[in-house]
């Protein structure tokens, strides 16, 4: 296992679209327990391969309070198949995205197919934070970033505070340095 960089905004790499695992072997386990290393040290609850700059559709995932032991969960070629028509709304961060947090809305609640790490085929109900860390991730797969679903205005703002950041070679500073309840990967 080792720890890998998270690639930060504004990396052109987070906008790619994730290939399909064609198959589960020694690389993608190895790259799995890369993920946890990383999303763990982060610290965050969520990460997408694409993240660690591997373009593939791996998600890595432990929504375990810090008192709870560990309960990581792995989606490899994850897809939604149904989303509710209700809504939620929930604060969301990125560790792609560091120190900014924004309210996003989503669906409540969405169903999701995926293979496990022995490549056996699961569906899965989710609601709640497990449902906005799923759809934040997946989104990720798709070259999809959280401020892709805040308004314009907001968008640009962090984008263009990560860019001068990026040429300065410094971290974004945003003026609400505010500790969020969890680190969306």
């Amino acid at each position: 296992m080792a720890k890998r960089e998270i690639i930060i905004l504004p990396d052109k790499r987070l906008r790619l679209k994730s290939d399909a695992v064609a198959k589960i072997d020694k690389s993608v386990r190895a790259l799995v327990d890369d993920m946890f290393e990383t999303m763990y040290e982060a610290p965050g609850i969520g990460l997408a391969a694409i993240q660690i700059g591997v373009p593939q559709r791996v998600v890595t995932m432990d929504l375990a309070k810090k008192d709870e032991p560990k309960a990581p969960q792995v989606f490899i070629n994850p897809e939604i198949i149904w989303r509710s028509d209700d809504k939620s709304v929930a604060e969301e961060g990125c560790l792609s995205i560091p120190d900014y947090y924004e309210e996003v809305e989503r669906p409540a609640a969405i169903k999701v197919k995926f293979l496990d790490l022995d490549g056996k085929m699961h569906e899965m109900e989710a609601a709640g934070l497990l449902a906005t860390c799923l759809q934040h991730e997946i989104d990720h797969t798709n070259g999809v970033l959280f401020i892709d679903h805040i308004s314009k205005l907001k968008r640009d703002m962090v984008l263009k505070k990560f860019k001068k950041a990026h040429k300065r070679g410094e971290p974004a500073k945003f003026a609400e340095d505010k500790e969020p309840s969890h680190h969306i990967g």
